[in-house]
């Protein structure tokens, strides 16, 4: 039974689909509580910080990425938790989830072509080779 989920989301449709799939493996378990991670790589930190004037205005940006997923655990009466971190996405979502010692890791797979996999690697991927829990790669 997965008590503690952690969710990797960035608000695209792969990570609602991937929402979709950490609330059936909670669903029914009175315990489980799911923690939405979004990370914000250097790219999308200087792309937001040309776009709003103030913290406040950011951080809620961000937060509006996570809204259909966040919408979704509160219907479904789930415990949940958002964390907003900053770092390059695979290795900090595999730091969170050894350190939390998370029971299982839900990512949306991004569909990259064999091509692009190759050179440049998936986030998800990465994060199933180096995390310590079971991940499940949600396409």
């Amino acid at each position: 039974m997965f008590n503690h989920i952690l969710l990797a989301s960035d608000g695209s449709e792969y990570a609602i689909r991937a929402c979709e799939k950490a609330l059936i493996l909670a669903e029914n378990n009175p315990d489980a509580k799911i923690t939405m991670l979004y990370v914000v790589d250097g790219a999308t930190s200087k792309a937001d910080a040309t776009h709003y004037w103030s913290a406040s205005e950011l951080d809620k940006s961000r937060k509006e990425k996570l809204t259909i997923s966040e919408r979704k655990i509160k219907q479904a009466h789930i415990a949940y938790e958002i964390k907003i971190l900053h770092g390059d996405p695979g290795p900090t979502i595999v730091k969170f989830a050894n350190d939390h010692n998370v029971d299982i890791c839900v990512i949306g797979s991004r569909g990259l072509n064999s091509l692009q996999e190759m050179v440049l690697g998936s986030v998800s991927h990465k994060v199933a080779k180096r995390a310590n829990c079971p991940v499940m790669i949600v396409k």
